[in-house]
């Protein structure tokens, strides 16, 4: 029995829904632990592109399970429409449940999110405005509205005539006019829970069966660890545990069964949103990864903030997470490049800083010290795919010291690189005949 968590180790968009996918040729089940319809993972295979914003990226491993979480906020009507997409595609997929206590996200829960956002000032997060975050408030505030309740009406009559009216004077008080009718909410989420019912499942259970079993399974996290509520550059992250210990709450597999944790770095670092970002490259640079890299937000369409790898924010990730093997990914983008960056320090006010700060003033205010690396060619892709072919040894002598100097300044192995979004431009470190 193996049980791989796959964690993001910058703010969300490594490359994580590719490894997975990568990954998930060699496991039985793959679980989706937190997080909503505010993820989005991306997955190649050929000449098609698949984007999922709930459906765990082993989906299209049609012989596997995959499992959506109770530490999941389900948005019932994002999850049905990737369903019908991929039968609309006759793609064959895996066997789906979804956990009879994962939370639902309603639709006040989106208009809250909007109007909390233009009240936040400078708080601002950048929500995606997928009603994520209010959805987590409830959850926590106990005025929740669980899987398991679609199936009940008479648990959703009850809980929507105390929480309506409750919203209804929340949203007054923002001075906002909200129209919710009670029967027509009951009637559309009962008619969700209908849709939806053949794949719910007390999944905690079955997941535990299926370790004493001795099933392979692997845990996918959305966003990364410097998005996590208490992990994350707070406020401007999400509102989740997107770090390795989400994955066990999340998903409700002890961490007595967890047997290693892989970190997903990119090559170089972006974010979506507001909040510090120490080694953003607002310059021509930093213009030429976005576009090179594509990098624009699989589910907003916004615009990504691009710099140079951050090994303070890398090793902080792997301290928070327990990692033990590195994902290191989007290699191609860097390509081209006379000299790459690397961030190995941070300056405050003449200290040196090698510990991720807490304090989002002091981050805000520190400046990258910077280890220098040369550059290596670009290639086609058909040169990458040669790479892949004949292993480690093939790949440029700059690029392999560029992974070098991250596993010595990490002190943590690189065990996957990928330089595509395609399966087959993907090699295992391990086989390398160095």
């Amino acid at each position: 029995m193996t049980c791989i968590i796959i964690v993001g180790t910058q703010f969300g968009d490594e490359g994580k829904g590719k490894i997975v996918d990568y990954f998930g040729e060699d496991m039985d089940i793959i679980v989706r632990y937190n997080g909503g319809a505010n993820a989005g993972h991306t997955v190649v295979i050929g000449e098609n592109k698949f984007a999922f914003r709930l459906l765990p990226s082993g989906v299209l491993w049609n012989e596997k399970t995959v499992i959506i979480g109770n530490g999941v906020v389900l948005d019932p009507k994002v999850l049905l429409s990737e369903i019908n997409n991929l039968e609309s595609r006759n793609v064959p997929i895996a066997q789906i449940f979804i956990s009879d206590r994962a939370h639902i996200v309603m639709p006040y829960h989106k208009l809250m999110d909007s109007i909390e956002e233009k009240h936040k000032g400078s708080f601002r997060a950048g929500t995606t405005k997928r009603g994520i975050g209010p959805c987590y408030s409830d959850k926590i505030a106990r005025f929740g509205i669980r899987v398991c309740d679609l199936l009940d009406e008479k648990v959703l009559n009850n809980k929507l005539d105390t929480f309506i009216p409750l919203k209804k004077r929340l949203f007054t008080a923002y001075g906002e006019k909200v129209k919710l009718i009670k029967e027509d909410l009951k009637k559309e989420y009962l008619e969700y829970g209908v849709k939806i019912s053949p794949y719910v499942k007390d999944t905690i259970k079955f997941l535990n069966e299926e370790i004493i079993k001795g099933k392979n399974i692997l845990l996918e996290g959305a966003q990364g660890t410097h998005l996590d509520i208490d992990y994350g550059i707070y406020p401007f992250g999400t509102s989740s545990n997107a770090v390795s210990g989400g994955a066990c709450t999340g998903s409700g597999i002890p961490p007595t069964s967890i047997s290693k944790v892989i970190g997903v770095v990119k090559a170089y670092t972006s974010r979506v949103g507001m909040g510090p970002f120490p080694t953003e490259l607002e310059n021509s640079i930093g213009e030429k990864i976005r576009i090179k890299g594509n990098e624009y937000g699989t589910v907003t369409g916004r615009p990504r903030r691009c710099g140079w790898l951050d090994m303070v924010m890398l090793n902080y990730s792997i301290r928070v997470n327990g990692i033990s093997a590195l994902a290191l990914t989007k290699v191609d983008i860097l390509s081209g490049f006379k000299q790459i960056n690397i961030c190995i320090a941070y300056d405050h006010n003449g200290h040196e800083l090698k510990d991720f700060p807490a304090n989002m003033r002091i981050l805000s205010e520190c400046k990258p010290v910077y280890q220098t690396l040369k550059g290596w060619n670009e290639f086609t892709k058909s040169e990458w795919i040669n790479f892949a072919k004949k292993g480690y040894d093939s790949l440029p002598k700059n690029l392999k010291e560029y992974m070098t100097y991250i596993e010595k300044e990490s002190r943590i192995p690189i065990k996957v690189l990928s330089f595509g979004p395609e399966r087959r431009c993907t090699m295992k470190k391990e086989e390398a005949n160095n």
